[in-house]
């Protein structure tokens, strides 16, 4: 199979494409022909190697943990899936090595879901690590029926998901931080957005009047909006971050997305209902995974950027 991948770290130029083996398909996994891959802040960082003291890494490395696609095999013990079954999923194993910008990978059957027949697989491929992070982060602090809720970095590939699946849990307000530019972009997503930087205090106080404070804030960029963030939430304990376990210190959560077929389902309903809308701003080919990871590593993509294989 042909895929996009690495034998040293470094910088998006160490990525390739290459010819690698077929991958080896394990007793409870199916063998899915990937449509579309996603790209996500982790697999830039993989890439330099700033996960070494986490997961074990093996070269050649092929980058990316989310994909869509449609079943070719599928392994004894892997009973809910057959070939010819379109499917989506969050694809992390325990060692970092067979990821997803591939023509197949080898996906472990907790990881995956029936894709709807209503969404793309480019909007499948972009919904699963972005989409189960902001899931795991609002249940994680608690967010439900009436909460007012800040996400921090709201226009990205997790925030402008957990936007809207907070709204799907009932939150009443969902105030967003971004830039300007971004601002009419979370009005449509239902947010009120609020400009990130010095003085978010005072402009989320003034944004909600009465104690100037929220009930849940989901941090995804850390720093200082996680610095600030305790000063911004009646309760502590309902900050959440995936950025910096300093947050378990200021008494919050912290959070390492994991895989979870049914939490995945949910979200492609949403999506397919209409209820998500997956913001996609580019899909590159496959052979351009380097450029779509030099997008992303810049930081001001607005959602998602997908890849897309032939």
């Amino acid at each position: 199979m042909k895929a996009i991948a690495q034998n040293e770290f470094g910088d998006a130029g160490v990525l390739s494409l290459q010819d690698l083996p077929d991958p080896l398909v394990g007793p409870d996994q199916v063998l899915v022909a990937v449509r579309a891959a996603s790209v996500n802040p982790v697999d830039y960082k993989i890439r330099a190697g700033y996960l070494q003291g986490a997961l074990p890494h093996h070269f050649p490395l092929i980058q990316g943990w989310d994909a869509a696609g449609v079943v070719v095999q599928a392994g004894p013990a892997a009973d809910g899936y057959a070939p010819g079954d379109e499917v989506f999923g969050y694809l992390r194993k325990d060692h970092v090595q067979n990821g997803t910008y591939a023509e197949l990978v080898a996906a472990p059957e907790r990881g995956l879901a029936h894709k709807p027949a209503g969404i793309t697989f480019e909007q499948a491929a972009a919904l699963p690590l972005a989409g189960l992070t902001a899931l795991q982060l609002l249940k994680k602090v608690g967010v439900g029926e009436g909460d007012t809720v800040l996400v921090h970095a709201a226009a990205g590939g997790v925030g402008h998901l957990a936007v809207q699946i907070a709204r799907a849990l009932g939150a009443g307000r969902v105030l967003g931080t971004a830039s300007e530019r971004n601002h009419d972009f979370l009005r449509s997503l239902g947010a009120e957005p609020v400009t990130y930087g010095e003085g978010l205090e005072d402009r989320v106080a003034a944004l909600l009047g009465g104690d100037g404070k929220v009930d849940a804030v989901i941090d995804l960029i850390g720093g200082d909006a996680l610095s600030v963030s305790p000063k911004l939430v009646r309760d502590p304990s309902r900050i959440g971050s995936i950025i910096e376990n300093r947050v378990l210190e200021l008494g919050g959560h912290y959070v390492f997305v994991k895989p979870n077929s049914e939490q995945l389902s949910w979200l492609g309903d949403l999506t397919a209902s209409g209820d998500i809308k997956v913001e996609i701003e580019k899909v590159f080919p496959l052979a351009e995974s380097a450029d779509a990871q030099r997008l992303v590593e810049g930081g001001h993509v607005r959602g998602k950027v997908v890849i897309s294989v032939p």
